[in-house]
């Protein structure tokens, strides 16, 4: 068995903590998105990152602080992805965006994937701090997303990003909730074709 250090040891040291701290924050973040805010308890989760339960809260007052360390960790993943494709020769468009998230394997890999459509009723339901850190990625993303829109009108963009990020969060959450497998596909398709053929017309 692996043993893992942990604070109050002789030895453990700022940067050991912080490492721990982090590695609780990111394992909470994947199993978050897969099991739900409520589907994995403490106990389960510091064992999983083999520590003690007593260890927990030498890293976080409360499963509230955890959670919206947890959440805000899951976030900004489509701002990585737009700062990394500036230097390549492959930048990213809103057509390749609406691709990305409208997939089966987005689908199908929840922990490694947005918050939003993984955890939004959840999120509505939580405490004071976790609803503001996700006020502001919500304000961040439909910023971003109105970036890759073409019309020069700044309200038309603003309103188009907002009706693209209901969209993507919305039928990703449906095509994960429906048991029909040829439904689910369905769903992802026509919200993608929809939302590119709109964004398309706008262009013209």
């Amino acid at each position: 068995m692996q043993f893992i250090l942990e604070e109050g040891h002789t030895g453990y040291s700022k940067a050991q903590k912080a490492k721990t701290h982090e590695r609780i924050v990111k394992l909470a973040s994947k199993r978050f998105r897969e099991e739900g805010l409520a589907g994995i308890g403490i106990a389960e989760l510091m064992k999983e990152a083999g520590l003690t339960v007593g260890g927990f809260y030498k890293h976080f007052d409360s499963r509230d602080h955890l959670v919206c360390e947890a959440v805000d960790s899951a976030f900004g993943g489509w701002k990585r992805r737009v700062e990394a494709a500036k230097s390549s020769a492959s930048p990213v468009s809103y057509e390749k965006l609406i691709d990305e998230y409208l997939n089966e394997a987005h689908r199908d890999n929840p922990g490694t994937g947005c918050a939003f459509s993984a955890l939004a009723p959840e999120i509505a339901r939580s405490d004071t701090r976790t609803r503001a850190v996700t006020s502001e990625q919500v304000r961040n993303d439909i910023q971003l997303i109105a970036t890759l829109l073409p019309s020069e009108d700044k309200r038309t963009a603003r309103s188009q990003a907002i009706l693209t990020f209901s969209a993507l969060v919305g039928a990703m959450s449906l095509a994960r909730a429906v048991s029909d497998e040829a439904l689910s596909r369905e769903i992802l398709k026509t919200v993608g074709e929809h939302l590119k053929r709109f964004a398309s017309k706008q262009q013209g």
